[in-house]
């Protein structure tokens, strides 16, 4: 295994943090033990969990407005491979990395899953771009893709995704992950029955071409670029067309997508109950898209979504298998560091879930008692799981102190003089 961090570092400062990490992990193993908790299978669990990085993420976002680009920034998806291979070795949590086609496009695939191979990473869900143009582009998407009024464009679309499935299949992938920007900004623009039927049809389109053993995820967005209609616009849209194109064709939800207040945890549960969860991007919101640092801001309502996560795992529901992944945008931090601290924070979100007394909260809830059915919430999620993540990541050779042992390693610094700024992006975004 190639370590991009020297592993002796890791493991001096682990060293140096195990005694004071022992004696929380025991003070709070004795506390669940109290609750009927056995810590251990707990750790073994955190041990077990997996998001995905996207390799996107690795580099510095932007808004409509600017980007201020940082230090470092990978200039290819070998680099990103680099970076995704550090958020690993730092989270322990982090080992698959889902590409973006075209922005990830190389020569030879072969070449490409060898550089991961020897970081331990895999791939991910594959995602298409049919949201903007590309230079060698024949035909544009400036008025859509896979819904636009001229079928030359929609068939050009529909080629791009079978293209990105071919290069999928050569990294190991299984899922294909379809968003697009169509929509109107103006009343009257586009017949909303209209375009929604071309999607369908493209979509279908694309179905055919997949693999037996891969699954279609659709992801749905509220808004933006297309101002006054989105195609695809909520869960609604998103179910209905996953119901349309195919039992494999599943709905993908992003935390960043719906508009304010929405009750997406609810939503979560209504995916699961019809076989229709595909999986998740992970982030947070303020106003919009914003795609802040996952957990930053609502972490209670990650933990909420968590429990119909594993609510569903707990009754063993049939179709359930969701893949996770982190999708955001780091204006003005280090995005390695964003990716560390997010994926911690699900990771965080998961545990807290497991330890929610699920029987007791059965109880309160036939009962109409909704003080102590949310109380039974509450006690879960007030819970300090660090000791628990940190020991997972301890047994995995991961850092204890993941930031920390980051920084101390020089790791950016480094980058800088190996990447010189090349004034443009290779995130795609901006």
């Amino acid at each position: 295994m190639k370590y991009p961090i020297s592993p002796d570092l890791v493991a001096e400062k682990n060293d140096q943090l195990t005694p004071d990490l022992q004696k929380d992990y025991d003070a709070l193993g004795e506390q669940l033990e109290r609750r009927g908790l056995n810590i251990q299978a707990l750790t073994e669990q955190a041990e077990a969990f997996d998001i995905a990085v996207p390799s996107w993420g690795t580099g510095t976002g932007g808004t409509r407005f600017a980007r201020f680009p940082g230090i470092g920034e990978p200039r290819n998806i070998f680099e990103k491979v680099e970076d995704c291979a550090v958020i690993n070795q730092m989270s322990g949590c982090t080992s698959e990395i889902s590409p973006h086609f075209p922005w990830d496009a190389v020569d030879d695939f072969s070449e490409l899953k060898a550089h991961s191979d020897q970081y331990g990473l895999g791939w991910s869900s594959v995602n298409s771009n049919t949201f903007q143009d590309q230079p060698d582009q024949k035909l544009s998407y400036k008025y859509g893709s896979l819904s636009h009024a001229d079928k030359a464009v929609r068939e050009q679309a529909i080629a791009h995704n079978l293209q990105v499935i071919e290069w999928g299949k050569q990294l190991g992938s299984k899922v294909l992950t379809v968003w697009v920007g169509d929509g109107s900004n103006h009343p009257g623009q586009q017949h909303f029955q209209r375009a929604f039927e071309r999607y369908l049809a493209s979509a279908k389109a694309i179905y055919q071409g997949l693999p037996n053993d891969w699954e279609m995820h659709i992801e749905h967005k509220m808004f933006e670029p297309a101002f006054y209609s989105t195609v695809i616009q909520d869960w609604g849209s998103n179910i209905l067309a996953a119901m349309e194109t195919g039992e494999r064709c599943k709905s993908l939800v992003d935390l960043g997508h719906h508009a304010p207040n929405v009750n997406i945890e609810m939503i979560v549960s209504r995916l699961i109950q019809f076989k229709k969860l595909g999986g998740f991007h992970f982030n947070d919101s303020k106003y919009g898209d914003d795609d802040l640092d996952s957990g930053s801001l609502h972490p209670y309502q990650q933990f909420l979504i968590f429990n119909e996560l594993v609510d569903a795992e707990h009754r063993k529901q049939e179709g359930f298998s969701p893949a996770y992944m982190l999708d955001q945008s780091h204006n003005v931090t280090d995005p390695i560091e964003s990716l560390i601290n997010s994926a911690t924070e699900v990771q965080r979100s998961f545990i807290k879930a497991l330890l929610v007394d699920r029987k007791a909260l059965e109880g309160y809830q036939n009962d109409n008692d909704a003080i102590m059915a949310s109380n039974t919430l509450k006690a879960a999620f007030n819970t300090d799981v660090s000791p628990i993540l940190a020991m997972a990541r301890k047994n995995k050779n991961a850092a204890i102190d993941s930031l920390a042992i980051y920084r101390a390693s020089g790791y950016r610094q480094q980058t800088a003089k190996a990447r010189p700024d090349t004034g443009g992006s290779r995130s795609g975004i901006v």
